[in-house]
């Protein structure tokens, strides 16, 4: 099951990258797939309706309410209930206001060639640092999961990483922007599964990936890095881009 959600309005679009860790179903009876799509959905009505607030109060919005659907009846709080990380853009007034919350990725394609790359890198520093005693740990084993549950507790935490979960003061965190819808010819929002293409496997930099998504799209993206996984015997991991283009003319 794919636990990304993407979706867009004619001003907004939107992207949520849903992670848990195995365990979290005695926690959470929905799962990520559905805090992702209902995190999703509550921004896209958000963005829709509400043009006048800025992004992240939009996004504390947004968790508060799929946090009230559940409180009831999970743990909500719990280190490894359901999160995600979320990339946003938002046309108006001729500009595009962008957020980027965890190690999603969001990239504007500028007119002068250079494209500008707006990443949160403080997930990916903090679970470097376990990544030695996860490797060493068997897969499944309560070494294991002290070891995952331990890095989960580092979320929304100062010195940590900051997600989207049950917390909406975490929104006021995220990397937040806005330029001149005028020096842009478009954006790309991608989950992590799809960044890889870049940041683990160096098959393109970021202007080439926006020269084949103008060519051949997202899929011949996720294509390469689905290749990349199976050559270097690399878990596939949920890849999901939104290709956002004509901006000037929404």
């Amino acid at each position: 099951m794919n636990e990304d959600f993407t979706g867009a309005v004619p001003t907004a679009a939107v992207l949520i990258d849903g992670a848990g860790i195995p365990g979290a179903e005695s926690i959470c009876r929905h799962g990520v797939a559905w805090y992702a799509a209902r995190l999703g959905g509550s921004l896209l009505s958000l963005l829709s309706v509400v043009p006048d607030r800025g992004l992240p109060a939009l996004l504390a919005e947004a968790i508060s309410r799929v946090t009230d659907e559940h409180r009831g009846t999970c743990d909500v709080t719990d280190p490894i209930s359901p999160s995600a990380t979320v990339a946003m853009l938002r046309l108006s007034d001729g500009l595009v206001e962008y957020l980027v919350l965890g190690d999603s990725v969001l990239v504007l394609d500028r007119a002068d060639g250079v494209p500008l790359v707006v990443s949160d890198p403080r997930e990916v520093i903090i679970s470097r640092s376990y990544q030695p005693l996860i490797e060493a740990t068997p897969a499944g084993s309560d070494e294991h999961r002290r070891v995952l549950r331990e890095l989960r507790a580092k979320r929304n935490q100062p010195g940590g990483f900051w997600v989207a979960k049950d917390d909406p003061r975490a929104a006021d965190e995220a990397i937040t922007g806005r330029c001149p819808i005028a020096e842009l010819t478009g954006a790309v929002l991608l989950s992590n599964g799809a960044s890889r293409i870049v940041d683990r496997f160096r098959l393109a930099d970021w202007p080439g990936v926006m020269a084949v998504l103008a060519s051949n799209g997202p899929a011949e993206i996720i294509r390469r890095v689905r290749q990349a996984e199976a050559r270097d015997a690399v878990a596939a991991d949920d890849a999901t881009i939104a290709h956002c283009t004509d901006l000037a003319a929404a």
